[in-house]
């Protein structure tokens, strides 16, 4: 059994560490001893989605989604079907976008998206940036998630779950409270930072979902998470006082 993580056009989707989270990942796994194979597509390269367990989307800017786009156009429909079968997939701020209906760019230009997911993304007037935590329910936990967004983009959801509730900074869009996005075992979110090494929690429920995939349902072994925890619950305090 190896787990396999498709890391998809790195090479262009790579804003804040967003690569930090592939390597969290799978040296979660590989402290666990369970084998995983990272393999990164890159712009033109054929992607069979079926075959991976794990797929990751960084953040870029409104040039690199457009190219993506134009892509990826001809792989929509497999890649739902892989998303329908359980692939497990983590996509970040741009990322993030690209899977909805469109993101229209400050100068009014509709860029259209895969629209995989239901959510859409205007340009606002000022910048989201600065820390978050966010409330998020995994496993039936509520699990307090920390991260870092700089985004121009507002997204609002259409009836979409979101990933989590923001307990502090802006979110989606900083109006409706939410915080990406979930759609049967795709996560998105604009929390970079990397998110992964920062929540631990986070990062082993998508390994336990990846193993599901794959038709594995053992509990994984525990991890000596004492930094990374003290880590994530002083980012949590120091922003609750300062709201």
């Amino acid at each position: 059994m190896v787990l396999t993580v498709c890391h998809l056009y790195p090479d262009l989707l790579n804003l804040y560490g967003d690569r930090g989270n592939v390597q969290a990942f799978t040296q979660r796994c590989r402290w666990r001893g369970l084998p995983v194979q990272v393999k990164e597509v890159n712009l033109g390269q054929p992607v069979e989605f079926a075959d991976y367990d794990f797929l990751f989307i960084g953040g870029g800017s409104d040039r690199e989604q457009a190219l993506l786009v134009t892509d990826l156009k001809n792989r929509v429909d497999a890649l739902r079907m892989a998303v329908d079968k359980g692939l497990v997939v983590l996509a970040i701020c741009g990322g993030y976008q690209l899977l909805g209906r469109y993101y229209r760019t400050p100068q009014g230009k509709r860029i259209p998206g895969l629209s995989l997911l239901d959510f859409y993304t205007e340009a606002g007037e000022q910048r989201l940036i600065g820390n978050v935590v966010i409330e998020a329910e995994l496993a039936g936990k509520k699990t307090k998630i920390v991260g870092f967004e700089n985004h121009g983009g507002k997204t609002f959801l259409n009836g979409l779950k979101p990933l989590g509730c923001v307990l502090s900074g802006h979110g989606n869009n900083g109006q409706d409270g939410w915080e990406g996005a979930r759609y049967k075992n795709v996560f998105c979110s604009y929390l970079h930072g990397p998110l992964l090494p920062k929540n631990p929690v986070l990062t082993d429920y998508l390994i336990t979902l990846a193993l599901a995939r794959k038709g594995y349902a053992a509990q994984l072994v525990a991890l000596d998470d004492e930094i990374e925890t003290i880590a994530n619950q002083a980012m949590v305090e120091r922003l609750s006082n300062k709201k």
